[in-house]
């Protein structure tokens, strides 16, 4: 009998067929797409809970990330600078240059060799001392020279104040100066009153308003005083002692004190007079004269360098402040006036005379450059100083400089020259080519220094005024 069906299974076809044929490969598919679809439904739910409880349950601080902390202020760019004076600065012509340049506005130090370590400022020196003395004597003070009548009838006493400026000419040095005629008439006028009949036959002659044996510190070169610079320093002269008192630089006498009774003597028409020296005990005024101003003097000295008036108002300032006008106290006294008028560092300074001629003064250049930017603004005693100082090209001791390759800053520099046979020096104020106001202090130091280191400071100096705030410290 024959079947109508065959008695063998089927083989599944379709999807059967491909499951049947890789068994193990389904198996992973499935199981991935089941990972992956729970997955997803996860996230989901999770993000409807989420919502909710965020809504419901949670703070802006739970849900905020962790803030990093931020500095206050962003921090400026800083400036690279790239001009040089290096090349100026290595001149052959200086021995050895140590210096400063710093943003008179900020106080930020631009360039430095050795800025910082005191050395002599020579005649910068008296920029300080002509602070000191606006600061303490104050700049509507003058100084008296008088005549007082003596203990006995036939003598009088010419006492002196410390005013160098005291003149025997109308064509004197010093501008509108006092004049010892004018001292001599009054005061012969005034005792004739007062001693009608008795002839004057003794003048003594009182400078002791300081110690006249602490008239020359043995650091001053001897012919400072022969070249005509410097005068001894007592506190009764006429003419700075000058041998020629119409000119600045002339030679100056051995005995000032004495030389100021022989010009009274010889206004006064007393020609046998006899001298002595001493204090006045009496206090009869038979005349007085005052000098200009300390503004006015100040100006003298500074325009013209004069160190007979920078030696004078510091012993005054010694004085002033109580002290004994010896030159030792002024390590004291000009310190503490320029503290009193506002600047700090003082205390890192040691002065030895009101002129800077000694080399015992030791004044770093950052301190200058400090004390002139102080000027620069203005204030106070130090701004009257910075105001009368010399200008580059055009005023004072300063009037023959910044000329050929430095010409350039010209009119633009206010400062204080310095100079001694082992030094040159300039410390001051340069309005730079691009506006910005630099102080600075260059001391160029070497025993026998050439006179060319003026004009190679000056140079220095121009270069800066061409750098600006673009200056480098290399």
């Amino acid at each position: 009998m024959t079947e109508s069906a065959s008695s063998e299974p089927k083989a599944p076809g379709g999807i059967q067929a491909l499951i049947a044929k890789h068994p193990t490969g389904f198996t992973v598919v499935v199981a991935v797409v089941v990972f992956v679809l729970l997955a997803v439904g996860a996230v989901f739910a999770g993000i409807s809970v989420g919502s909710a409880n965020s809504a419901a349950d949670v703070t802006p601080d739970e849900v905020s990330a962790e803030q990093r902390s931020q500095p206050d202020v962003t921090p400026a760019g800083v400036a690279v600078r790239t001009c040089s004076v290096e090349s100026l600065a290595t001149a052959a012509t200086f021995p050895s240059l140590v210096g400063v340049v710093i943003d008179a506005s900020s106080g930020d130090v631009l360039w430095s060799r050795s800025g910082g370590k005191a050395a002599s400022p020579a005649h910068i020196g008296t920029a300080l001392t002509a602070a000191a003395a606006l600061q303490t004597l104050g700049a509507d003070t003058r100084i008296s020279t008088q005549v007082i009548d003596g203990s006995t009838a036939g003598k009088i006493v010419l006492v002196g104040g410390g005013d160098p400026t005291l003149a025997t000419t109308n064509a004197s040095y010093y501008r509108d100066a006092p004049q010892i005629a004018d001292l001599a008439s009054e005061a012969i006028t005034r005792y004739e009153d007062l001693h009608p009949g008795v002839p004057i036959t003794e003048i003594v002659l009182d400078s002791t308003l300081w110690n006249t044996s602490d008239a020359w510190d043995s650091n001053w070169p001897e012919r400072e005083r022969t070249g005509g610079y410097h005068s001894y320093v007592t506190a009764l002269m006429v003419n700075g002692d000058r041998a020629d008192p119409t000119i600045a630089i002339s030679p100056r006498g051995t005995d000032p004190v004495k030389s100021a009774g022989q010009a009274f003597a010889q206004a006064a028409g007393l020609p046998a007079v006899t001298f002595s020296t001493g204090a006045a005990v009496g206090s009869t005024v038979l005349a007085e004269v005052k000098s200009q101003p300390v503004s006015i003097l100040v100006e003298q000295m500074l325009l013209g360098g004069d160190d007979s008036i920078a030696e004078s108002l510091a012993r005054l300032v010694s004085k002033k402040q109580g002290l004994n006008g010896s030159a030792s106290s002024l390590a004291q006294a000009i310190p503490s006036a320029l503290t009193d008028a506002g600047l700090s560092g003082t205390e890192n300074i040691t002065i030895t005379d009101g002129s800077g001629l000694s080399p015992k003064n030791k004044v770093s250049p950052l301190f200058v450059a400090q004390f002139m930017a102080a000027g620069a603004s203005g204030a106070g005693a130090i701004g009257s100083t910075f105001a009368m100082l010399p200008i580059g090209g055009k005023s004072g001791d300063l009037y023959d400089r910044f000329t050929g390759d430095a010409a350039a800053a010209s009119g633009t520099v206010a400062a204080k020259s310095g100079w001694t046979n082992q030094e040159h020096s300039l410390g001051g104020v340069v309005n730079a080519k691009d506006g910005t106001e630099l102080a600075f202090a260059f001391y160029a130091i070497g025993e026998g220094i050439s006179r060319d280191a003026r004009a190679a400071i000056d140079n220095v100096v121009a270069g800066v005024f061409e750098c600006g705030d673009n200056l480098s410290n290399y």
